[in-house]
């Protein structure tokens, strides 16, 4: 699996982006706890004193965790990245549309578990439910998505395999629907082929802790 090289087009992948929007409600969030935190320990410290113990210890608790909230606030942006610099660092991979929902449906993608893109494939199947995806008007079982495979976490104990690959749809990154049709053309027709065998599955891949089962 390869990077699909394109140009991003970044004000729309700030709209339609939802990996992106989802690391913004966690900054937002982290940093709406923290100034509750903070105006916690200043109370604290503010009608208990220092003299008091629960006053004291309270407050250095409260603001150690609103500094830290405030912390991953501008961290986690940044570990991210941009949209540019995901879709340029993640491989290109096939997904499909594997369920449909009254709101919302979940894209199963085929992945490469390695960490080491040399080595021989150890394919996955991941997960990842969406809400929208441009071109998509009428979801369906078995629409073809080209999507980047974005590579999460690694176990301690298994530091040579991937335990969670988030699938992001290049459609989230373009409006422009021939770029994704070339994405779509660039996947061998054998990785679509595993990939249909691996649908009924689903439930099975929905059963592991980061919704991605090695096939």
């Amino acid at each position: 699996m390869k990077v699909f090289k394109f140009q991003v087009d970044e004000l729309f992948a700030k709209k339609n982006n939802e990996m992106l929007k989802d690391t913004r409600r966690l900054q937002v969030s982290a940093i709406v706890f923290g100034i509750i935190l903070a105006i916690v320990a200043a109370l604290l410290f503010a009608f208990l004193g220092t003299d008091s113990a629960t006053g004291l210890i309270g407050g250095i608790i409260a603001g150690t965790f609103a500094l830290l909230c405030f912390f991953l606030a501008v961290v986690v942006p940044r570990k991210v990245g941009g949209a540019q610099e995901l879709y340029d660092t993640y491989p290109l991979a096939p997904a499909v549309i594997a369920e449909v929902n009254e709101r919302d449906y979940v894209i199963m993608a085929l992945v490469n578990t390695n960490v080491n893109p040399q080595a021989p494939p150890r394919w996955g199947a991941a997960l990842r439910t969406v809400t929208r995806i441009e071109g998509i008007k009428d979801p369906k079982l078995g629409t073809r998505i080209p999507v980047a495979a974005v590579q999460g976490r690694r176990s301690v104990g298994d530091q040579e395999h991937w335990d969670e690959i988030s699938p992001m749809p290049i459609a989230w990154g373009t409006p422009d629907q021939e770029i994704v049709t070339a994405a779509r053309k660039a996947i061998p027709e054998d990785q679509w082929s595993r990939l249909d065998k691996a649908r009924k599955r689903l439930d099975e891949v929905k059963a592991t802790r980061f919704n991605l089962l090695v096939l």
